[in-house]
């Protein structure tokens, strides 16, 4: 029920806010800009959902401090870290492929790798205030920064493919 009120304020925020905006730009753009919202939507779930039903006991328990020492767990044999560095690197790599394309095409690879950071910057800053059970770690932004940059690797790669896909799309409107 918690994660429900989430996914409905993310619905309606979607249907009256932005697919209204999109739709306008085109279908090529409706399409590209719903992908990334509906994954960034996702990202929440895994990371920081129930976020609402859980604002009224931000304050009630203790914010634990950013582990700084990247790879700790691994170095310590603590945990699954590994299930823990590959999720995290899969996690991002749609934003590391989708981004350019919600930017025009014009995002280059600094400006995507520097948006995958502060994506994940938040997220590591907001896990521990959310949810006292959540600790944020540089590993992770680490690894979520590894797959914004995979990425955008596979968006070079399969670039052509893809602007002949939204070409298609564009022409159909």
């Amino acid at each position: 029920m918690k994660y429900l009120i989430d996914f409905t304020v993310l619905f309606f925020l979607y249907v009256f806010v932005f697919f209204g905006r999109w739709r306008t730009k085109g279908r090529d753009v409706l399409v590209v800009n719903t992908l990334l919202y509906i994954y960034l939507s996702f990202v929440l779930y895994f990371t920081l959902m129930p976020i609402i039903t859980s604002l009224p006991f931000i304050l009630n328990h203790p914010y634990k401090p950013m582990n700084l020492v990247p790879f700790i767990d691994v170095s310590m044999g603590r945990g699954d870290f590994l299930r823990q560095i590959i999720l995290n690197v899969i996690m991002t790599v749609p934003f590391g492929f989708l981004f350019p394309l919600t930017r025009n095409r014009t995002a280059h690879f600094g400006r995507t790798v520097f948006f995958c950071l502060l994506m994940s910057l938040c997220i590591e800053m907001l896990q521990p205030l959310i949810n006292g059970f959540r600790t944020a770690d540089i590993t992770d932004v680490i690894t979520n920064m590894t797959g914004g940059i995979l990425g955008y690797v596979f968006y070079v790669i399969f670039r052509p493919v893809t602007f002949w896909i939204l070409n298609k799309l564009k022409a159909k409107h």
